[in-house]
């Protein structure tokens, strides 16, 4: 339902053209998109993480535009500097990936090199030292491979069906929103090592399968057109950690690692997950302190000059696998869209 409301009102916005007639209004300076894996699509009915990939044919499709747009394609520093100078001439914007997946090797880089555009990479470091926890591929795995799950909840022996596409999709989702109801990254994560211990799912083979290694991002970094960012260290949501000390942690020694690895410091930071639930004004703060030049929510929105004063809590336009239009992308870009979510205010760092 949540999804046909957004199409609805995507498709709305387009077929009236209102996104054409309000983004003078609130089409801001510029735009960070926000994209995760790319490959070519799969036969499989059971998805649930199909929001986090788009396909090559789509991306694509949406670089051939952006280089026919009046709009410029810069990078994280080049995005800091027009800031910091106050020059809003001509809109811009900025394409990120999260995590580092190997298919952006594969897939998204040839691509990203075809067109010339710059992009950044925002690497967790735990992910390629092998030892992260891509937990949501691990709780799509287990209820893949299983027709019946048991868990304890509130203390209590609880079993679910899931033999068939439409009981997995609803198990999936009811146990995500159970697992980030919870108050502690810690707890979230002990629910889900149990349940791929239970169901023989090796939770550290999607790490290994999945993402880069460190080579790979080292090729990577050192193409110009390619910017390395601070993801965390171990990808955990910093808002539900209690301890401020071990949230600095996180940022700091991610930006440590990194800058061993390659030989340079980052300067740009994604918080994790990066939701209201998952960083507010202690994270920004804190990366403000620590000296990043930028930090990126996934906040839906665009960019407006206020932004100055909230570098560290930029928001972003997701380029979501189970939207892959490109009139929806027209729509938020335009702002439209994202200034009807946000209550037509134009800077949410609260």
């Amino acid at each position: 339902m949540k999804q046909t409301i957004i199409r609805t009102g995507l498709e709305t916005l387009y077929f009236t053209g209102m996104h054409h007639f309000m983004r003078p209004l609130v089409g801001g300076v510029g735009a960070i998109l926000t994209l995760h894996r790319v490959r070519p699509p799969r036969p499989d009915a059971f998805q649930p993480n199909h929001l986090l990939e788009v396909t090559p044919l789509f991306l694509e499709g949406l670089l051939a535009r952006l280089a026919r747009a009046r709009i410029d394609v810069v990078s994280l520093d080049e995005m800091h500097a027009r800031f910091i100078a106050g020059d809003f001439k001509r809109r811009f914007v900025c394409i990120t990936f999260d995590d580092g997946y190997k298919d952006l090797m594969r897939w998204a880089y040839p691509l990203l090199k075809k067109y010339q555009m710059p992009f950044a990479l925002y690497v967790p470091t735990s992910f390629p030292d092998r030892l992260g926890e891509l937990w949501w591929v691990a709780l799509e795995a287990v209820i893949t491979q299983n027709s019946r799950i048991g868990m304890v909840i509130n203390g209590k022996d609880q079993f679910f069906e899931c033999g068939t596409v439409k009981e997995k999709r609803e198990l999936y989702y009811e146990i995500y929103r159970y697992l980030r109801s919870m108050k502690t990254e810690d707890e979230l994560r002990w629910v889900v090592r149990d349940l791929c211990a239970c169901y023989r799912v090796d939770i550290a083979s999607f790490c290994r399968d999945l993402c880069m290694d460190w080579q790979e991002i080292i090729d990577l970094a050192a193409d110009p057109l390619v910017t390395i960012g601070a993801h965390t260290v171990n990808h955990n949501m910093l808002k539900k950690m209690a301890d401020e000390s071990a949230v600095r942690a996180e940022m700091e020694m991610s930006r440590a690692v990194l800058e061993a690895a390659l030989g340079k410091r980052p300067e740009h930071l994604a918080y994790p997950v990066g939701d209201p639930t998952s960083a507010g004004p202690r994270e920004f703060r804190i990366a403000a302190e620590l000296g990043f030049k930028t930090a990126v929510t996934t906040r839906p929105g665009v960019l407006f000059k206020a932004h100055r004063d909230h570098l560290t809590a930029l928001p972003r336009i997701s380029v979501n696998g189970d939207f892959q239009q490109q009139r929806y992308l027209k729509v938020l870009m335009s702002g439209a869209a994202t200034a009807m979510w946000n209550g037509f205010r134009r800077v949410n760092a609260a």
